[in-house]
């Protein structure tokens, strides 16, 4: 066999999140942990999410799917970052939101990976986005992690397997060779103002799904949408090929002094972390691991950080939808590595 398919065939089983059929069986939100975590009166605050209510593991575990440093098949960017250009003393608090309000639309923005293993899709996607808007003050693109689900695969892209899972880096430096195309969300199919946009709708599990919202079961769960070379909206004006934008770069930044310089100068960086069963419940405050068996990898991206009654924290945007933590985004403890959030860090220039 030769080497690139023995690097296939590792890689491909290292994506996607094992489920059994206890998994299957397994209530995701449990009463009994719920009230674990909060008698142990830590930094944060569990409760049932609209989201999971009624979800099994198995269910949250396909929402997975990132591989994690040390894991096998983890594959690190090839540059690391360890030059920047200011010296400026770091503040106690920074938002890339408000840092740079012109972007706002596009660095507030919460989206939806739907039923779909595509974190590292979203938590990628999302990251150039904003830093493209920082670097140009374009506020209009809304860049498509339907495009990157889809098309980014093989050894360029580490391997990545759509929503059976993928990882960060490899989407990076996708961006440096092939580009991104825009695309909004599944509300915006059929408005023409994007490329692709995202093809799975917004479900809840199990349960009867609250306004804006179907039941998982009734959408087509977990199939990577087929690559194409044309914009799936007909009515959008510009070409496919046309349409796609680049990363001038891609690296990994370590260290927390480093990860809130590059927040500073360039904006949002793409992270991961590793998810226990307790991540589901969190509802608000500093998110660190509490109870709970490991589930599996998951990225996101990092947008801030800030300090809250003494327990210093990073801001992250996930992308379950705003039903989720504190409206979509949560925050959890910073210089202790907690779950891995500080040892997987992507991100790269826009052009």
């Amino acid at each position: 066999m030769f080497k690139s398919a023995v690097l296939v065939t590792a890689a491909a089983a290292a994506l996607g999140v094992q489920t059994t059929p206890l998994d299957e069986a397994t209530p995701a939100v449990r009463q009994s942990l719920i009230d674990e975590i909060n008698a142990a009166r830590t930094t944060w605050r569990a409760a049932i999410p609209v989201k999971f209510q009624n979800a099994t593991l198995a269910d949250v575990k396909r929402l997975l799917g990132t591989i994690m440093p040390g894991e096998h098949g983890y594959m690190a960017p090839e540059v690391e970052k360890t030059t920047f250009t200011s010296d400026v003393t770091i503040p106690e608090s920074f938002d890339v939101r408000t840092q740079w309000p012109e972007c706002a639309a596009i660095t507030g923005r919460v989206r939806d990976q739907s039923s779909c293993g595509s974190c590292w899709a979203f938590g990628s996607t999302e990251a150039f986005n904003d830093r493209y808007c920082i670097a140009t003050g374009d506020a209009t693109k809304v860049f498509s992690a339907e495009d990157t689900n889809a098309c980014c695969s093989g050894l360029v892209c580490s391997f990545s397997m759509g929503c059976n899972g993928g990882q960060p880096s490899g989407a990076w430096n996708w961006f440096t060779k092939t580009g991104v195309t825009t695309g909004g969300d599944y509300d915006d199919i059929g408005s023409g103002s994007t490329c692709k946009p995202y093809s799975m709708q917004s479900c809840a599990h199990h349960v009867d799904p609250p306004p804006g919202m179907v039941s998982c079961d009734t959408i087509d769960n977990y199939k990577t949408p087929k690559c194409t070379s044309t914009c799936s909206e007909s009515a959008y004006g510009i070409p496919y090929a046309k349409d796609k934008h680049f990363a001038a770069s891609s690296y990994s930044v370590r260290g927390v002094e480093n990860m809130q310089r590059e927040l500073m100068e360039k904006g949002t960086l793409s992270v991961a972390l590793s998810v226990y069963e307790d991540f589901e419940y969190y509802t608000g405050g500093v998110y660190q691991h509490v109870s709970g068996k490991y589930l599996g990898g998951h990225a996101i991206k990092m947008i801030g950080w800030g300090v809250d009654n003494g327990t210093p924290y990073w801001t992250c945007t996930n992308s379950w939808n705003d039903s989720w933590g504190e409206q979509g985004t949560f925050r959890i403890l910073r210089g202790a590595d907690e779950c891995g959030i500080e040892s997987s860090v992507v991100a790269g220039e826009a052009i």
